[in-house]
C-alpha cells in the first residue's frame, strides 16, 4: 500500500491535526481506507494528501478563497450545533443516528437549541389555514407569525427557546391541518393512518433530518437572523430555501425516476438517466464519501419496495455511489403508505428544529452575515466631475 498512508503520516505533512484530517475525508477531499494491518485504523491516499499540501503552500487570495467556502469549502462560519466527522453526523457531540434509536424529536430540538432538556411551556398556537395543500399551509403558517412577530434582537435566550420551540408546533400543526397535542411524530402520523411502529419511524426520521450543519436552507435561516429578525422569519427564509428541486425538493426527483423504473427494467431506467446526468439524485453525498449514515439508519427500519431495492441496486451497480437520505424519504413515504408531500413536509418540519436553533446561535453572536460579491461584469463607467456639474446646471 504504497499510495497510502498512516493517519499520523498523513497529519505531519499536512501539519494539521486529526480532527482536521477527519474532516477532509467527510467532505471527500482525502479518500480513506480500513488498515489491512488494524481494521480499527485508516489509511489516507498520498496522493490526496500531497494535492492538499500544495494547495496549502501555495496559498490563495482572500476573495478566492471565500469563493470557493460557498459550495462545499472550508467552514465558514462557528457553530456549536451540528458537524459531520468522519462520515457521522454529531449534534452538539452526540451521534445523531444513536439519537434516532430512541429520542423524541422534541428533545433533540431541545439539545439543538442549547436547552438543558427541560420541556417548555410553549405558547399559544393559532388554528391552521384551511388550505388543502400541505405545503401552501406550512408557508402561510410561518409567513403570518413573520408579519407580526417581534424583533428577535435583544430577546433573551429562555423566550427565544420557547418560540422556538412554538415555532415547531405551528408548522406540525400547519402540515396536519389542524391544531393537536402530543409528540409531533405521534400527531403526524396520526394524520396520515400510520400504525405505531409507522409513527416510530416517522419520529427516527425527524430526529435524523433535524439539522444537517451549514446546509443551504440554514444558511439561509442563519443570515436572516443575522439582521435581528425574527425566529419565524428565519424559519421562512429557511423553509424558502428548501423548496429548491436541489434541497428539500429532490425528493420529487426521486420519486419521479422511480416511476420510471416501474414503467421499464431498472437497469434501462438508471441507464436512461445516466447518457443524459451524470449523476442520480437520491444518491451520493459530498460530506459522506462512504455512504449517508441517516439513509442507512432510516432504510434499516422498514422493507422497500422491490421496485426501489432493484432502481436503488441498480445506480449503485453503474455509479458506486450510495442512497443517500432523499431516496430513504421516498421509500419511507411509500412503505407508509403517506400523501404525495409528505417527504417535502417531513424535511420542513424536521429541519424547522435546525433553523431555529441556528438563528438562536446567530442572534447571540450580535453579528451581520454579509459578505462582499466578487464582480465580474462590464467595467464601471467613470463620470468626470466637470462633467456632472455642467449636467446639473443644465437642468436647473
Amino acid at each position: 500500500m504504497t499510495d497510502w498512508l498512516t493517519a499520523e503520516q498523513a497529519m505531519a505533512r499536512l501539519g494539521v491535526r486529526a480532527q482536521t484530517l477527519y474532516a477532509y475525508v467527510s467532505r471527500g477531499q482525502v479518500h480513506a481506507t480500513p488498515d489491512p494491518d488494524d481494521p480499527r485504523r485508516s489509511r489516507y491516499r498520498a496522493s490526496d494528501i500531497e494535492e492538499l499540501t500544495v494547495r496549502k503552500a501555495r496559498g490563495r487570495k482572500a476573495a478566492d478563497v471565500a469563493e470557493s467556502t460557498i459550495a462545499w469549502g472550508e467552514p465558514v462560519l462557528t457553530s456549536s450545533i451540528t458537524t459531520v466527522v468522519d462520515g457521522l453526523l454529531y449534534y452538539r457531540g452526540q451521534d445523531a443516528v444513536w439519537l434516532s434509536e430512541t429520542e423524541t424529536f422534541e428533545g433533540v430540538a431541545r439539545l439543538l437549541r442549547g436547552d438543558d432538556g427541560v420541556a417548555l411551556r410553549h405558547s399559544e398556537r393559532p388554528s391552521p389555514s384551511a388550505d388543502p395543500g400541505m405545503r401552501t399551509r406550512a408557508f402561510q403558517a410561518l409567513a403570518s407569525r413573520a408579519a407580526l412577530d417581534p424583533p428577535a434582537r435583544g430577546r433573551s435566550a429562555a423566550n427565544l427557546a420557547v418560540e422556538g420551540a412554538t415555532l415547531l408546533d405551528i408548522l406540525a400543526d400547519a402540515v396536519i391541518g389542524a391544531t393537536q397535542s402530543g409528540p409531533i411524530h405521534e400527531r403526524l402520523g396520526r394524520a396520515w393512518g400510520c400504525s405505531r411502529a409507522g409513527c416510530d419511524l416517522i419520529r427516527r426520521t425527524l430526529v435524523l433530518l433535524a439539522d444537517h450543519e451549514l446546509n443551504a436552507s440554514t444558511f439561509a435561516a442563519r443570515v436572516a437572523a443575522s439582521t435581528g429578525a425574527s425566529l419565524a422569519a428565519a424559519a421562512l427564509a429557511g423553509l424558502s430555501t428548501l423548496s429548491g428541486p436541489l434541497h428539500g425538493g429532490l425528493a420529487q426527483r426521486v420519486r419521479a425516476l422511480a416511476m420510471e423504473a416501474r414503467s421499464m427494467e431498472a437497469e434501462q431506467s438508471v441507464a436512461a438517466r445516466l447518457a443524459h446526468w451524470p449523476t442520480a439524485p437520491g444518491f451520493g453525498h459530498p460530506l459522506y464519501p462512504k455512504g449517508d449514515p441517516r439513509a442507512r439508519a432510516l432504510l434499516s427500519g422498514f422493507i422497500t419496495s422491490p421496485v426501489l431495492e432493484d432502481f436503488g441496486r441498480s445506480v449503485e451497480t453503474a455509479t458506486g455511489e450510495r442512497a443517500n437520505i432523499d431516496f430513504a424519504l421516498v421509500a419511507l413515504t411509500e412503505a407508509l403508505c403517506l400523501p404525495d408531500d409528505a417527504a417535502f413536509a417531513l424535511f420542513a418540519v424536521a429541519r424547522c428544529a435546525g433553523w431555529t436553533a441556528h438563528a438562536i446561535e446567530q442572534i447571540t453572536t450580535g453579528a451581520l452575515i454579509r459578505p462582499r460579491a466578487k464582480y465580474a461584469g462590464p467595467p464601471p463607467r467613470i463620470v468626470r466631475p466637470e462633467i456632472w456639474g455642467r449636467r446639473q446646471l443644465r437642468a436647473g
